[in-house]
């Protein structure tokens, strides 16, 4: 009987773990599910160019993981019994029940209001490819003049206002900081985004919090009215809720599932957590970030384990680190950070043009990953190795 292996959600990371997963273990002993509510792979890290019209390159699953023995249901999750192991899903012909016998949580995340009044009624998101579709008309139907507002000074509003920017100079775009403009970043970086931002006639409102959105302006913690014709809410990613309404172990403020180093359910050995669900620990036993990188790496970590327990392997022992922060700053200029292996800044930064061409490279060899799991490398499918009918006793004891 095949090993069941349900993977939910088809983001960088889920993706990724189903088509290496299907590449180490032979599909006469596994059969590799994936569950997504949509039949092409969704390149989050380019929404902001999405936003502002621009095309980006169709990447249907069906050519992604065609050969590899990854089945596509194109399905909602809607419920998850981690106990009978067991997982609701919605998808064409109807509500139906999927079992499995390992499951990869990969359901990731997505904007977070932050409770802020008149956010959800009155602000534009782009953690989602239909939210940046609504900001693409939102955008198109404004007149030359007129204010866009994008509020977050992290990695995401400074990304969307350089883009929308640099494409659309009639319009005013403003960004809104809690803290000071580039703040994460070396003083080289600092200095850089600060340049780029006034060439693009960005104003920027440093160390200022938005307290409500309202049709036609944001308001900020000083009482100020900043006009908006469009607002933009990048504060930060919440994740799906999914998680916390199951027996699973989750953190109490962010939801996320907790595992072990790699990237295991520490509540139930059956249940593996990567990218943004995942409570994962890096380099100083500090959490992970909500990104790309991160998927990339919890994603290698669980299927590899996987792997290795199915077939009697050795467990993965790789290091989770960072090497940079790629920024793109419209489709001329740039800037990689580079940072300590836990995310620190250093000096040393690219700028300019060629750091614009890195990103880019960055962003096509995310995608090329997710079709290329292996890397491009050759790699052996092993066979599952039988073990007895297990109980929750065993299945503890294996952990």
């Amino acid at each position: 009987m095949q090993h069941r292996i349900v993977v939910l959600g088809a983001g960088y990371a889920g993706a990724i773990a189903a088509g290496r997963l299907a590449r180490r273990l032979r599909p006469e002993d596994v059969a590799v599910t994936l569950v997504n509510p949509d039949p092409d792979f969704v390149e989050r890290v380019r929404l902001h160019q999405l936003a502002v019209g621009r095309s980006l390159r169709p990447r249907p699953f069906a050519e992604m993981f065609a050969g590899t023995g990854v089945e596509l249901k194109l399905a909602r999750v809607t419920g998850i019994d981690a106990d009978r192991r067991t997982v609701a899903v919605t998808g064409v012909n109807g509500a139906e029940e999927l079992a499995y016998d390992t499951l990869v949580y990969a359901l990731g995340s997505g904007w977070d209001d932050q409770g802020v009044p008149g956010t959800a009624e009155h602000a534009e998101q782009l953690a989602s490819r239909a939210g940046a579709l609504r900001l693409r008309e939102r955008l198109a139907a404004l007149d030359a003049g007129r204010p866009v507002v994008v509020v977050g000074g992290g990695l995401t509003g400074v990304e969307a206002a350089a883009e929308i920017a640099e494409a659309r100079p009639d319009l005013d775009v403003a960004l809104v900081a809690r803290g000071g403009l580039g703040d994460w970043l070396s003083p080289k970086g600092r200095t850089h985004l600060r340049k780029v931002f006034g060439g693009l006639g960005i104003t920027v409102h440093e160390h200022t919090a938005v307290t409500a959105v309202e049709a036609g302006h944001v308001v900020t913690a000083d009482g100020t009215s900043v006009p908006a014709a469009v607002t933009v809410w990048t504060t930060g990613f919440a994740v799906h809720p999914l998680a916390r309404a199951t027996t699973l172990e989750v953190t109490d403020d962010t939801g996320q599932i907790v595992v072990d180093r790699t990237m295991r359910s520490v509540s139930h050995p059956d249940v593996y957590a990567v990218g943004d669900a995942a409570m994962a620990m890096g380099p100083g036993d500090k959490p992970l970030r909500m990104s790309c990188a991160s998927g990339g790496f919890t994603a290698w970590q669980a299927a590899d384990a996987i792997a290795a327990r199915l077939t009697g392997g050795k467990l993965p022992n790789v290091a989770i680190r960072y090497f940079n922060q790629c920024i793109s700053l419209g489709r001329r200029e740039g800037l990689i950070q580079y940072v300590t292996a836990d995310d620190r800044a250093v000096r040393a930064a690219l700028t300019g043009r060629a750091a614009a061409v890195y990103k880019e490279l960055v962003c096509k060899g995310a995608a090329w990953g997710v079709a290329n799991p292996m890397l491009g490398m050759p790699t052996r499918r092993r066979r599952v190795v039988p073990e007895p009918a297990r109980t929750g006793a065993t299945a503890t004891a294996r952990a």
